[in-house]
């Protein structure tokens, strides 16, 4: 033996280490036929379950983005109701942001309680329509022509 060596030890006195068993063989064997198929099962039904979150938080994200638009929409509307005084430019102007968004059929309410220096309120509705999670239709989980959204803003009139 030489200088740095270490001593060797019978294979059968040596602890097992790693995948390794006591008699020295590995304990990674093929998977029995009967599991072969388990991670294919495993997959089908995870990914319906998986694709439907996907779709559930895609359309929520469009649905976001139009309530958005809608707000936009109204406090313009209401700025110009409050400030100038004219419903009809108020309105024109929430139909303009509206038809720049692509959103067409919104309807746009113009509430004025004609005091001086009152409030004006502008609601715009819009029903939304849910395109990608469409196949849900079929099955009854959503039913309709999609959902309502609406946002409402109020300002006080400065003249």
């Amino acid at each position: 033996m030489s200088r740095g060596e270490k001593p060797r030890v019978p294979r059968e006195e040596r602890s097992p280490v790693g995948p390794f068993t006591a008699d020295g063989k590995t304990s990674m064997r093929r998977c029995e036929r009967s599991t072969r198929g388990q991670s294919l099962v495993e997959f089908a039904l995870v990914l319906p379950v998986f694709l439907l979150l996907l779709i559930g938080v895609v359309e929520f994200g469009r649905a976001w983005m139009t309530r958005n638009i809608l707000t936009g929409a109204s406090r313009e509307a209401v700025r110009i109701a409050a400030v100038q005084g004219n419903t009809a430019s108020a309105l024109s102007r929430a139909n303009v942001v509206l038809s720049s968004a692509g959103i067409s059929g919104a309807s746009v309410n113009i509430a004025d309680d004609g005091a001086p220096y009152g409030t004006c309120s502008v609601t715009v509705s819009y029903a939304f329509p849910v395109n990608a999670a469409g196949f849900l239709n079929t099955f009854g989980i959503l039913s309709g022509n999609g959902i309502t959204l609406t946002t409402s803003t109020s300002m006080r009139k400065e003249y």
